[in-house]
């Protein structure tokens, strides 16, 4: 394995994970289960993807993304919560995405360093805390030949709930796609 990341580089790029992540599990749902409609007049738009978008993002950014959803079913994540953070190893069979995913992980990796919050539509609340200290997260990348080994610690209690919280959310929207990304909207009382 390569570590081609400094310590605080490396903390954008789980954030980046988090974020790709939700992008994936979000175009795949679309690919496989055509309009979906929320009442109230709210249904996905599975051409533009409007809810890969942010207030701070760039029209590259949310590319990324859409590539991570468009190939979320080549993704597989493995994560163990240590005490003081997370261990997590993401992986894809399909090189566009892999590419994508150290891509996107790299900017946002330097997001956190410098507490650029993109505020992706469908982005946690979760995520929150990272952009407010991202200075008490070290942080440490592994690049493999077929994705990323990712450790993230804190001395900061509510930051360690926050990265333990937050692996969670990722895992769940690659193993149940945009249902776990409607699970948790509906659960914080929002919607896209």
């Amino acid at each position: 394995m390569k570590n081609l990341l400094s310590p605080k580089r490396v903390a954008t790029m789980v954030l980046a994970l988090g974020l790709a992540s939700a992008g994936a599990v979000t175009l795949a749902q679309h690919k496989h289960g055509g309009g979906h409609s929320h009442g109230a007049g709210h249904a996905h738009d599975e051409v533009n993807m409007p809810g890969l978008r942010g207030e701070n993002a760039t029209a590259e950014e949310s590319a990324e993304i859409a590539v991570l959803f468009r190939g979320f079913e080549t993704i597989t994540r493995e994560v163990e919560n240590l005490p003081d953070g997370i261990r997590t190893i993401t992986r894809s069979t399909d090189p566009a995405v892999r590419e994508a995913l150290i891509s996107h992980s790299i900017g946002m990796i330097d997001r956190v360093d410098q507490l650029d919050d993109p505020k992706i539509i469908i982005q946690s609340p979760t995520l929150d805390i990272f952009f407010l200290r991202g200075a008490a997260i070290t942080s440490s990348i592994d690049i493999t030949d077929d994705g990323l080994v990712v450790v993230q610690t804190s001395d900061d209690a509510e930051v360690i709930a926050a990265l333990h919280t937050h692996a969670a959310e990722v895992t769940a929207m690659t193993e149940r796609g945009m249902d776990a990304v409607h699970d948790m909207m509906m659960e914080r009382g929002t919607s896209h």
